[in-house]
C-alpha cells in the first residue's frame, strides 16, 4: 500500500470513519464474472493449507464482493492531504487528553511491557490511539469479505490471498467467529489493526486466558503491539526523534528525510532543540524532515522513527506517533506549528506539476499525483536552480513558479 494511501487511511481513524468523501462516487466496481471461480480457487488453497472443511464450508461460500473496498483500494481522492491537516487531526487535543487518560489507566501494565519488550508505554498508547482511537473504533467492514474482494482483484491479489488464508487460520487458532471479524477496508484487525498474517506471527496472550483476542482484550492488543515493535527492531531507551530549530540560511538540501548524520554533526551545523537549547552530544544517526516545507516545523528522527515506518510506511504517521507519545507523557505541543496549506492541492494538480518537472528535465518517474521521495527530490533540484529555498515541498509558491494554478 503506497504512502499516500496509508496516510489517508490512517487519518480516517481521527474522524472514526473512512474518508468516504475522498472517493470518486461516480466510479463503480461491480462484481466481476470471475469472482465465483476465484472463491473456488481460494477454497482449494485453504484446503491445501490445512483449513478445516467445517471452516471452509461455513465461510467461503458466504464471501461477498465489496465494490466499496475496491474504490478505497484504488484511492481516487480529490485532494491531497497536507501535513497541517493530517497532523492537527491525528494529534488533536481531544486525542492527547484521551491518550493521557488511557496511559494513566494502564500504566502499571504498560510498565511491565516496557521491562519485557523495551518499548515505553507512551508509544504503545500512541499507536493504539492512531489505529483505533484507543479501541473505540475498530472498523466496520466485514474483514473476510474485504480480503476476498482484494484477493480476487488483479492489482494485489497474491498478497491478499495469503492474508485471507491467514484470517481463516486466525479464526480457527483463536476461536474467533467470522461475524466478529470486522475492521478496516484492507482487512486489518483488532485494536492495533494487525493484518491477519501479523496477528498469527506477533499476536500475544497478554491477559493469560490462553487465547489471543486483539478485538476484545486490551492487554492482548498492547502486548502484541509491544512484541511487534520489539521484533521490528525498537531501540530501548532511545527517543523517536524531536522537533528542532534550524539556523538562518540553513541548507535545506540536507532535509530530505533519508540522509542520516550523527547527532553531533547536526549540532555542529547549528541545529538546536525547538526551544533553543543545545542538542545532546551523541553519535547515533539522525535524519532531518521538514514535512510542510521551510515555513513549518523541522524534526530530527532516529532509529525508532524508522521502526515506526515499518509498522506503517508513512512519514506523517510516524511523526504523529512520536509527537503523540511525547504529548501523552506530558510534553507541550509543537513550538512551530505546521505550515497551513490552503486551499489543498488537488491530485490532478500534483500530476501536472510532476509532468512539468519531467518536461523541464527534473526526472521523477511516472506522474501519479503522489508526492513521494522521487518527486521531492525533483522539486528540490528545481528549487535550487530557480532561486527558491530547496525544501522539496510542493506548495503554492512552487506551483506559481511552474505556472500551474490549482483550480478545479
Amino acid at each position: 500500500m503506497n504512502r499516500l494511501n496509508r496516510a489517508l487511511t490512517l487519518v480516517a481513524a481521527t474522524a472514526l470513519t473512512p474518508l468516504a468523501a475522498a472517493q470518486d462516487s461516480s466510479v463503480e466496481y461491480p462484481q466481476p464474472d470471475s469472482f465465483p471461480n476465484c472463491l473456488a480457487e481460494l477454497a482449494t488453497l485453504a484446503e491445501q493449507q490445512g483449513v478445516s472443511a467445517r471452516t471452509r464450508a461455513a465461510v467461503i461460500p458466504e464471501l461477498k464482493w465489496r465494490s466499496d473496498v475496491i474504490a478505497l483500494d484504488r484511492r481516487q481522492p480529490e485532494f491531497t492531504l497536507s501535513f497541517d491537516r493530517y497532523f492537527t487531526r491525528a494529534v488533536s487535543e481531544q486525542r492527547v487528553t484521551a491518550g493521557r487518560k488511557a496511559y494513566a489507566e494502564h500504566h502499571r501494565f504498560l510498565d511491565e511491557l516496557e521491562k519485557q519488550y523495551g518499548v515505553p508505554g507512551r508509544y504503545l498508547v500512541a499507536f493504539w490511539g492512531l489505529e483505533t482511537n484507543f479501541g473505540n473504533y475498530l472498523g466496520n467492514t466485514p474483514s473476510l469479505d474485504a480480503l476476498a474482494t482484494l484477493a480476487c482483484d488483479a492489482r494485489r491479489g497474491s498478497y491478499f490471498r495469503s492474508e485471507l488464508l491467514a484470517a481463516l487460520r486466525v479464526m480457527e487458532t483463536h476461536a474467533l467467529p467470522a461475524a466478529n471479524l470486522t475492521g478496516s477496508w484492507a482487512g486489518a484487525l483488532g485494536q492495533v489493526q494487525f493484518m491477519p498474517s501479523n496477528y498469527l506471527r506477533y499476536g500475544q496472550d497478554g491477559d493469560g486466558d490462553g487465547r489471543v483476542d486483539l478485538f476484545g482484550s486490551t492487554r492482548d492488543a498492547l502486548t502484541s503491539a509491544a512484541h511487534f515493535l520489539n521484533q521490528l527492531g525498537w531501540v530501548p531507551e532511545q527517543r523517536w526523534g524531536r522537533e528542532v530549530r534550524l539556523p538562518e540560511r540553513f541548507d535545506y538540501g540536507m532535509a530530505d528525510g533519508r540522509t542520516t548524520r550523527p547527532l553531533r554533526e547536526w549540532k555542529s551545523l547549528g541545529v538546536r532543540h525547538a526551544n533553543g537549547g543545545p542538542l545532546p552530544v551523541a553519535d547515533f544517526e539522525a535524519a532531518l524532515h521538514v514535512p510542510s516545507g521551510h515555513r513549518g516545523p523541522a524534526f530530527l528522527t532516529y532509529q525508532n522513527f524508522a521502526v515506526t515506518k515499518r509498522w506503517n510506511n508513512s512519514n506523517f504517521y510516524a511523526l504523529a506517533v512520536g509527537h503523540l507519545a511525547d504529548r501523552v507523557a506530558g510534553s507541550p505541543g509543537l513550538v512551530r506549528a505546521p505550515a497551513a496549506d490552503s486551499p489543498q492541492i488537488r491530485l490532478d494538480t500534483v500530476r501536472r506539476a510532476q509532468e512539468k518537472l519531467n518536461t523541464l528535465g527534473f526526472a521523477l518517474g511516472k506522474p501519479d499525483g503522489v508526492v513521494g521521495p522521487g518527486t521531492r527530490g525533483a522539486i528540490r533540484d528545481y528549487q535550487l536552480q530557480n532561486g527558491l529555498i530547496p525544501d522539496g515541498h510542493l506548495d503554492a509558491e512552487l506551483l506559481r513558479s511552474l505556472n500551474i494554478y490549482d483550480t478545479p
